[in-house]
């Protein structure tokens, strides 16, 4: 349960985020989602509560750019911390972190592994090393009172030390600094902590730790495999893996795209068998990517084309298409303005007509979207009502008509040409 504080500072955070960019907020997206609800229902009925305590399954997201694709990742997140699941949100780029460099992908994954946080006022602990930490913690504190660290070394050694895991290696490092960790000896815990990010460190140490190998693009996907085996092995409930296609420019060689390809065809399969266990696995990209990309390697084609996106009549079904929502674009907007007064006003301390501020989003919904043909409007909209809702904050309420509505847009549409121009990517809403 939040503290009134807690619930200021997060209500805060998100009006500041929609307010500046447009962007999704870090933390509360509960409070403003709206329109995606049945893939969320589907994900969690039939895959958080049923399917992932099992096995494991792959989707494929798809939204144009500004569609609500980061959106819908962190919704998820937030939906797999709910269920204790791990998860890492990787944004994948031709210069940060291509698909087709295991090495890198590993090292992304590895860093952005994230718990959901005990209090927001709490700064985020990301990293798999973070991760063996708390468990440690917590194993600690749910210990007997006269011998907590006797109680949970036994259980390194004869639980975490004897789990299967593809890498030894791995599943040693891991052990190794649940050890650490426990003796509070920092060196080793540092050497460790390097190592299991994907650092390319030699010391004798590592061997001494039964560590053998060095991560690299060769091994990549292995480790990868076997960090997700050494979460479960840690008695979470699994992993949830958010990739996010960041680059619009989806033109990348023939060579490369041949082993993206490759690549996901593998997760696919691998989702089927007990290498990736307790896992979803989600790639979000746009439509592009099925048109252009996918046809050109049958295997993949065969395995993520459907004839209908993931629903409750589908849950099967690989394809979550954000094209496809539960309401039409004008009633989307207006649900989510209702939802942002509400937000506003604990931000700020403020009470409205909640009846007029619905009207007023309703206006302000209709002229965006037929002013607007693009699905980026939905950042456009956000923008454009915070800062309608900071006008009437100064100047009190009033009723917005058409006209107005209109003089606002056209505004918050000058702004966004600005940024765009000024930047390459940016996160959609």
């Amino acid at each position: 349960m939040l503290t009134n504080e807690e619930n200021k500072l997060i209500a805060a955070h998100i009006i500041q985020r929609l307010g500046e960019g447009g962007q999704p907020p870090e933390f509360g997206l509960s409070r403003i989602n709206v329109g995606n609800e049945s893939y969320l229902n589907v994900l969690e009925h039939e895959y958080f509560q049923s399917l992932l305590k099992q096995g494991s399954s792959f989707k494929l997201v798809q939204g144009y750019f500004g569609g609500g694709k980061t959106h819908f990742l962190h919704c998820v997140r937030e939906l797999a911390w709910k269920y204790g699941f791990v998860s890492s949100i990787v944004e994948l780029s031709p210069s940060e972190c291509p698909y087709d460099d295991a090495l890198k992908v590993y090292q992304n994954v590895a860093s952005h592994l994230m718990m959901q946080p005990n209090s927001i006022m709490d700064p985020p602990q990301l990293g798999i090393c973070n991760v063996v930490r708390r468990v440690i913690d917590d194993r600690l504190s749910a210990a007997g009172q006269s011998d907590p660290q006797g109680e949970v070394m036994k259980w390194i050694m004869t639980k975490l030390s004897r789990s299967w895991c593809e890498s030894h290696s791995c599943r040693q490092a891991v052990v190794q600094l649940a050890i650490a960790c426990l003796k509070n000896d920092y060196e080793r815990e540092q050497m460790l902590e390097a190592w299991l990010l994907g650092e390319n460190i030699t010391s004798a140490g590592l061997r001494d730790c039964g560590v053998f190998e060095q991560i690299s693009r060769a091994n990549g996907f292995t480790m990868m495999r076997s960090l997700l085996q050494m979460i479960v092995a840690l008695g979470l409930p699994g992993t949830v893996l958010l990739f996010d296609e960041v680059d619009r420019n989806l033109s990348v060689s023939a060579k490369r795209s041949h082993i993206i390809g490759d690549n996901l065809r593998q997760v696919v399969d691998l989702c089927g068998r007990h290498q990736l266990p307790h896992t979803l696995f989600i790639y979000a990209v746009p439509p592009e990517f099925m048109r252009t990309v996918v046809p050109d390697y049958p295997a993949l084609y065969q395995r993520l084309k459907s004839p209908v996106p993931m629903s409750i009549r589908s849950p099967q079904a690989v394809l979550i298409d954000l094209e496809k929502l539960d309401l039409a674009p004008d009633e989307l907007l207006t649900q989510l303005g209702s939802k942002l007064v509400s937000v506003f006003e604990d931000a700020r301390d403020v009470a409205f007509n909640h009846e007029l501020q619905y009207r007023n989003a309703a206006t302000l919904a209709k002229v965006c979207a037929e002013s607007v043909f693009e699905v980026n409007h939905r950042r456009l909209f956000v923008k454009t009502w915070v800062d309608f809702l900071y006008s009437e904050l100064a100047d009190g309420e009033y009723e917005l008509d058409e006209d107005k509505a209109k003089e606002f847009i056209w505004s918050g549409q000058q702004t966004l040409t600005t940024e765009a121009e000024s930047e390459d990517e940016f996160d959609d809403f």
